[in-house]
């Protein structure tokens, strides 16, 4: 873990505090929780079945929660990008600061 994929982690949990209870029903939100712990404590991507299939799971939810109508674009694209940021690189490598 770094200081890039905790923030990320953060930013997750503010989401579901901001919009959770309005714009997410409540198994969604344990979805949420879910894949993004399931991310953060993931140490390589490429053997991690369950990171994999918790990042996929997080892009069919933002995926159908913009097709509903329920979220925009927006907010969905930054959910998904940071649930993806809270776990490690696809090659194991360690993010860079920008």
């Amino acid at each position: 873990m770094n200081a890039e994929r905790t923030q990320a982690y953060g930013r997750v949990m503010q989401t579901l505090d901001d919009l959770g209870p309005t714009k997410l029903q409540s198994d969604e939100q344990e979805r949420i929780r879910q894949d993004a712990d399931t991310l953060f404590f993931s140490t390589e991507l490429s053997s991690d079945l369950e990171a994999q299939a918790a990042l996929q799971d997080v892009f069919h939810l933002c995926r159908d929660l913009v097709a509903s109508g329920r979220w925009e674009e927006a907010t969905a694209q930054r959910l998904a990008a940071d649930l993806r940021e809270c776990g490690p690189e696809p090659d194991g490598a360690t993010r860079q600061a920008a």
